[in-house]
């Protein structure tokens, strides 16, 4: 009988490049993924790890049995989900709490702008409930829910920006957040109302990393006009965006959602041709559709979105 657990060991592995990081997404050792894959491979007698270099890749049989097994544990947290319906509308008369457990994976925005309100919510409501999170950017969010380490991601998708979304995830629109442009008080364009890319042309920029959808989509904002932008500062934080700009050191493109109140020494213009937005959705697979925990914990998240949308 193959071992499930050490199957979900296995898809860590593909998804996250190495038994190191695997094991950190499932929160075990290195070494605990080590002996849960050598016991998968002693059940099925394949090998289904090889060494390259420093690290390791699945073999043929190892992509194979990723692969296959992802109907097959779908199914079972589609079975797992429906016991749970049973079970609440048994015991629905006598006030039975929302038990198990919600991984939760988000963009740090999120974590701030959302889930600082609906962690401390579910706590209240529903005691018995454990909602671990884990802070991830988008396409890492998608790929950790669908491969069944996390269970409810938060992502985002600036402007249109493609995010690809895997057919067996299930996407909830929440609401679109706006940023702005943030330059000091003293400088020339802050009298301004809005801004075009063409007016920014010639700043200096401060910015998140040039893998991030964020920086993606800096750079598309800027598209027909030559030699912009000039990042001249990198930071994943966009608390540290707004002191870099109120230290005089750029300007910075930064999300409302998450965003501190800004100093006086700053202010915050709009872009327009084109406007900068970004999409904010839940994401959850299609078999948990139906289970208690992730749907009281989607009801919070989008209870509190409805606040942010209205706001």
């Amino acid at each position: 009988m193959i071992d499930l657990e050490a199957v979900v060991a296995l898809r860590a592995v593909a998804t996250n490049g190495s038994v190191a990081a695997a094991a950190d997404a499932l929160g075990f050792t290195p070494s605990a993924v080590s002996q849960q894959i050598k016991r998968l491979e002693r059940g099925t007698r394949v090998a289904l790890l090889e060494r390259a270099g420093r690290g390791v890749v699945l073999t043929d049989a190892g992509r194979h049995l990723v692969t296959s097994s992802a109907t097959v544990l779908a199914d079972l947290e589609r079975i797992e989900a429906d016991l749970h319906l049973t079970g609440s509308a048994g015991a629905a008369d006598t006030g039975r709490r929302i038990t198990g457990e919600v991984r939760i994976g988000a963009f740090s925005t999120a974590v701030r702008g959302i889930l600082i309100d609906v962690l401390p919510r579910l706590r209240a409501e529903h005691p018995e409930l454990r909602v671990p999170l884990r802070e991830s950017e988008p396409w890492e969010t998608i790929a950790l829910v669908a491969s069944g380490q996390r269970d409810l991601g938060i992502v985002h998708r600036w402007g249109g920006v493609a995010l690809a979304m895997p057919d067996h995830l299930v996407e909830t629109p929440l609401f679109t957040d706006v940023a702005d442009v943030v330059l000091r008080r003293d400088h020339a364009l802050a009298g301004r109302t809005e801004l075009s890319p063409a007016d920014l042309a010639d700043e200096e920029w401060i910015a998140t990393f040039d893998s991030t959808i964020c920086r993606q989509w800096l750079r598309r904002l800027f598209d027909g006009v030559s030699n912009a932008p000039r990042i001249v500062h990198e930071s994943m934080e966009f608390e540290n965006h707004l002191e870099l700009v109120r230290a005089g050191l750029g300007v910075a493109l930064v999300p409302r959602m998450g965003r501190p109140p800004l100093h006086d020494d700053l202010v915050a213009i709009p872009t327009v041709r084109p406007v900068s937005t970004r999409d904010v959705s839940a994401v959850h697979r299609r078999s948990q559709a139906g289970a208690p925990a992730l749907q009281a914990v989607l009801d919070a998240i989008r209870a509190v979105a409805v606040g942010r949308a209205v706001g």
